[in-house]
């Protein structure tokens, strides 16, 4: 497989290759992200069929109206099964990203094998980039995109340069330099897509459990539940490998722009001429 023209991208390019990316390894990268997001949709069904009430991974507000024990022990367990499994996911949609730009074969199960040994090391690098964005939030909200922007790259940094996590937020920082706008266009378009997709798959059922909830089913209530997350699912499936590959791809970008990534790879490419054989001679005279 030949590696994809290495050149400084605009904006629109990094968009568009990225789609391309995706689009050319549909199954590929929904794969990557559906088979350990499967442990988490298994999770959600057998807590929703112990706690008989709509829960989620990413709202934990019930914890604050008297929950019970076996619930508050439920929702620490899943959220412990959404980080690992977000970790894994994510990693690995970054190896297979990597393979595909440079030219190489990627699949589900190599792209999983290149994540062994580095899931605590990714998981500090997002601890630690998840503390700065906050810390940013807290000063008015903008200091806080603005890290998130600058720090966008951490988590290809760290993966592919073998990086710990905080060389992999300093060489995000470096590689952001002046550049922060991109990530922060990224970010607002994956924003609109996520929320385009929601509103078409998962919407509809948040509205029935309301309705039902109004009405007192609690029994239809449960059943638009599970709906609900089984279609929260295919968001994530479908929407998540975006963000990532663009991410990825444009910390492909950065390096070409920055190091001359695409000279280094042509270099490497270059077959290097075999030395002329000793003869044992002494060198001719020059006249």
């Amino acid at each position: 497989m030949a590696a994809l023209d290495l050149r400084p991208l605009s904006l629109g390019e990094i968009l568009d290759r990225s789609f391309s990316l995706y689009r050319e390894n549909f199954w590929l990268f929904v794969g990557i992200v559906a088979i350990p997001h499967l442990f988490t949709l298994a999770f959600q069904m057998v807590e929703l069929a112990v706690e008989k009430t709509p829960v989620s991974v990413q709202s934990l507000s019930r914890l604050s109206s008297g929950l019970t024990i076996t619930g508050a022990i439920l929702a620490l367990i899943a959220v412990l099964v959404w980080i690992i499994v977000a970790l894994y996911s994510h990693g690995a949609t970054v190896y297979a990203v990597s393979d595909l730009y440079l030219g190489r074969s990627a699949t589900i199960v190599d792209s999983f094998k290149r994540m062994r040994g580095h899931a605590a090391n990714l998981f500090a690098v997002g601890l630690l980039q998840g503390l700065a964005v906050f810390a940013g939030l807290v000063l008015l909200i903008i200091p806080g995109i603005y890290v998130a922007c600058r720090l966008s790259v951490s988590v290809p940094s760290a993966l592919l340069e073998d990086l710990g996590p905080s060389e992999a937020l300093s060489r995000s920082f470096a590689l952001t330099q002046d550049k922060a706008l991109r990530p922060f266009a990224i970010f607002c378009l994956y924003l609109l897509i996520v929320f385009g997709v929601s509103s078409l798959l998962q919407t509809p059922f948040v509205i029935l459990i309301a309705l039902a909830a109004r009405s007192g089913n609690a029994a239809m209530v449960t059943v638009w539940a599970a709906f609900s997350q089984v279609a929260g699912f295919f968001v994530t499936v479908l929407v998540t490998p975006v963000i990532t590959i663009a991410l990825a791809v444009y910390y492909y970008d950065l390096r070409v722009r920055r190091e001359g990534f695409d000279l280094q790879m042509m270099m490497n490419t270059v077959p290097v001429a075999p030395a002329a054989p000793a003869t044992g001679l002494p060198p001719a005279p020059i006249s």
